[in-house]
């Protein structure tokens, strides 16, 4: 897995690309993200478009990001998901769980109106 972040109009921008699968960055990436929140980030925007797969070790570490930000009154949007990551969204519900949006652009209007 791949990551890559930036704070835009006071959206935090996660991007991933590869296997989702929760390896060593995982720990490391939510360090990073605690930071952020820490100063203050409430709303995140992950970017999955890139990812061409998710275990169950990758769905944990997004229900942490989530878990993290909604803890601080925050909200996190998931990014254009390929059609094999959409089907594993619904298929164990989290398309419930998290707001899913096609564009980034979408994701930042939808966080601005929470």
């Amino acid at each position: 897995m791949k990551y890559n972040y930036k704070l835009e109009d006071e959206v935090f921008v996660l991007s991933f690309s590869g296997d989702l699968i929760g390896e060593s960055d995982g720990a490391e990436l939510i360090e990073v993200i605690q930071e952020n929140i820490d100063k203050g980030v409430k709303l995140c925007a992950i970017d999955i478009s890139g990812l061409r797969y998710i275990n169950s070790s990758g769905i944990g570490v997004l229900i942490t990001i989530l878990t993290k930000f909604r803890n601080r009154g925050g909200e996190v949007v998931l990014v254009n998901p390929g059609d094999q990551v959409k089907k594993l969204l619904i298929i164990t519900k989290l398309n419930n769980i998290f707001q899913i949006e096609d564009s980034l652009e979408g994701a930042k209007k939808s966080l601005s109106n929470s």
